[in-house]
């Protein structure tokens, strides 16, 4: 399948995207999810990556290019189907493309760590996850009953408010929870609702074959679907649609996508979950005939409101599902909804101005073992998906199995009652850069913490943990640098017991004391010494719980990754005066350097020993003005495309990096080459002073 932009208008917002866990998923707000792996401002953001916060290339695995709520009824005996995007169709007005945005997505977070800028500018006291997503759409126009001119389209005349929730806990990162409301705003009552998302899925890694193209590491022709109706240690049904990558690519690609429903306004006893599969566009499939795709509103009614029937013979696999890969598309719904049971309650109805709910869940995992799909396989699905089921009940096991159509409903008819058991927070962190030194320092906010669970304050510990960055396809992302645990004696099978005198920041007397970074002050700090100049290293301090016996719970700890700290070590400047001589490193240049990544626009030395602001220019032996460089203290690595600015790394101010890329932009040939350093510092007694030095550049 080709790659497409999204026609949209300037209102339609596809460039938002779940960033606090592992599971990247872009939301929009016309009710599409996914982003096609387009460059949205010159890079390619997550349509539905996991891992997304991991610097170890298998695990980056994409998952679909596009999905899309689809939701059906009938209005007077006509069923009626609205979609947000169906197979081939990219375009707004055109049929299957059918929600228009009524508001910008809106985000909160409970996430205050001011440690965590990103996302702690959105704090609110109202947000239910670390990550809320809120916004609007419809299947309208200007009324209820206006078509917008869409061909074969017949609305529903609903607007369907749509509130995400992300986590970056360890154990609830890999899934993004779904909550739709759906409410009716025609004059006609709506009969047997069904809800479901349409999934274009194609599990594959961009960085297998080309990590620099759209697309790079894609075949849409080597997938499978599954259907998994197993049950969860408290007996819910868990019932997946999933998809993965056949041989999983040389290990690129061992990774689950899948979809779920959690929850509702009506319970699950009176829900049915509908899975259908089809190849990609195709009406007619020769192959497979009830696998086919859905043409009109009628047809994809019938697949929103029943299961496609489990074949027999060679072609079908033992759970009875097509064995065949391929670009398939999978479509997993739930219903009847409404706001009035009839009869047995097996029929629902929606009557005009009342409003449903529907929660689903999409779901990140890796394979656990490897082999031929099978439930053993998918456990780490399982886990995930129980850990979303969790999260929607919340305290209540048994949520779904009381009839209460009115339960925790608010105003707008969403379900508001997601709690999960938490670690501490992430400790507030800062970092320090010097010359072959990495400082560390935290503060103590975890230790106040209060569990929502067990209404404890269980704080136990603090790992400090710190890695390398090279370009080399590491297993083990992280290096445990260091433990420490509180002296506890009633906790001793807890940790080691270590204390904090180590990391403990103490006035002259011994006493606990603080020091200011930045503006803010820390208890804790840990010193990483001998560590390699002008490499990316990163850092992150966690805070882990002792645990709760009572609740089964093991010591949970706060998320790796939430607060992870890109450095590069190297020489500050002196703000008093320039003392020593600038140079270059590493020196001679033999290409490639192995923090090197691939081409030569990816390739870089570093100018060392430099004031807090200077000019640096780079000749030939001839005389001739190879690149002129403008450096100062606050010096990101900007100018060079081996640093990655989205990492925001921290250097040290005293260094400054070069691509071998010249003024005229031309990769540098082999050969010895001069260069001079002009201190611009006026603050520094050598104002205007200049140095040189030279270097050689093997290639």
């Amino acid at each position: 399948m080709p790659y497409f932009i999204l026609a949209q208008s300037v209102s339609d917002v596809y460039d938002k995207y779940t960033s606090v866990g592992q599971l990247g998923l872009t939301v929009t707000n016309f009710g599409v999810l996914g982003n096609g792996w387009n460059k949205i401002d010159g890079r390619i953001l997550p349509s539905c990556q996991y891992k997304q916060n991991t610097e170890i290339l298998r695990d980056q695995v994409e998952h679909f290019s596009y999905a899309g709520l689809w939701v059906g009824g009938i209005v007077n005996g006509q069923r009626r189907v609205s979609s947000a995007i169906v197979d081939g169709v990219f375009e707004s007005g055109q049929e299957g493309f059918e929600f228009s945005a009524v508001e910008n997505i809106d985000i909160e977070s409970s996430i205050s760590s001011t440690s965590l800028d990103s996302i702690a500018q959105y704090f609110s006291p109202y947000a239910t996850s670390h990550q809320d997503f809120k916004t609007m759409f419809r299947d309208y126009g200007t009324d209820p009953s206006d078509d917008m001119n869409i061909p074969n389209h017949t609305p529903l005349g609903i607007d369907v408010r749509l509130t995400s929730y992300a986590w970056n806990f360890s154990f609830a990162d890999a899934f993004v929870i779904l909550s739709y409301t759906i409410k009716n705003q025609s004059d006609q009552t709506i009969e047997n609702l069904y809800a479901g998302l349409w999934t274009d899925a194609s599990v594959a890694n961009m960085n297998y074959t080309n990590k620099y193209e759209p697309g790079g590491g894609f075949t849409w022709y080597d997938n499978l679907d599954g259907y998994d109706v197993s049950k969860d240690d408290l007996q819910f049904n868990r019932d997946i649609a999933y998809q993965y990558d056949v041989d999983g690519d040389d290990g690129w690609a061992q990774s689950y996508i899948g979809i779920t429903w959690l929850g509702g306004n009506v319970p699950r006893p009176y829900v049915r979950s509908n899975y259908n599969q089809w190849v990609w566009t195709n009406s007619n499939n020769s192959s497979y005939p009830v696998y086919s795709m859905p043409l009109d509103d009628n047809e994809r009614y019938q697949k929103l409101s029943s299961s496609v029937p489990l074949g027999t013979g060679p072609e079908y696999g033992p759970d009875g599902y097509p064995n065949e890969s391929n670009s398939w598309i999978f479509l997993f719904s739930a219903g009847p909804f409404g706001s009035i049971p009839l009869q047995d309650s097996s029929s629902w109805e929606l009557p005009p101005g009342d409003s449903c709910n529907i929660v689903m869940a999409v779901i990140t995992a890796k394979w656990n073992g490897t082999g031929d799909d099978s439930p053993e396989r998918r456990k780490n699905l399982h886990v995930n998906a129980d850990w979303a089921q969790r999260a929607y009940n919340g305290e209540d096991k048994n949520r779904n199995n009381v009839l209460d159509p009115d339960e925790d409903l608010d105003d707008d008819g969403i379900i508001d009652r997601y709690i999960l058991p938490e670690p501490p927070p992430v400790p507030n962190m800062e970092i320090d850069v010097d010359d072959q030194m990495v400082t560390v320092y935290w503060q103590k906010n975890a230790e106040s913490f209060i569990d929502p669970i067990s209404r404890e304050m269980d704080f136990e510990g603090y790992r400090v943990y710190g890695a390398r960055k090279t370009m080399n396809d590491s297993k083990d992302e992280f290096t445990l640098l260091g433990e420490y645990d509180l002296l506890n004696p009633n906790h001793m099978d807890i940790g080691y017991n270590t204390g904090f005198e180590l990391i403990k920041i103490t006035n002259e007397f011994g006493e606990p004391d603080s020091v200011e970074v930045n503006g803010s002050f820390y208890h804790y700090k840990f010193v990483n010494d001998h560590v390699k100049n002008g490499w990316l290293n990163y850092y992150t301090v966690t805070a882990y719980d002792r645990g709760d016996t009572d609740a089964n719970l093991e010591s949970l700890e706060s998320s790796i990754y939430a607060n992870r700290r890109y450095v590069y070590p190297g020489i500050k400047p002196d703000l008093s005066d320039w003392i020593g001589e600038p140079s270059v490193y590493p020196n001679p240049y033999k290409g490639q350097a192995k923090w090197d990544g691939y081409g030569s626009r990816s390739q870089m030395i570093w100018f060392t020993n430099l004031p807090g602001k200077a000019e640096i220019r780079i000749f030939t032996l001839a005389g001739d003005l190879v690149d002129i460089l403008e450096h100062d203290i606050d010096y990101k690595g900007n100018d060079v495309y081996n640093i990655d600015e989205y990492k925001a790394p921290q250097l040290s101010g005293g260094e400054h990096a070069w691509d071998l890329i010249t003024k005229d932009d031309q990769a540098i040939a082999s050969g010895l080459y001069l260069f001079t350093v002009k201190n611009l510092d006026k603050e520094t007694l050598s104002y205007g002073k200049i140095k040189e030095g030279k270097f050689l550049i093997i290639k």
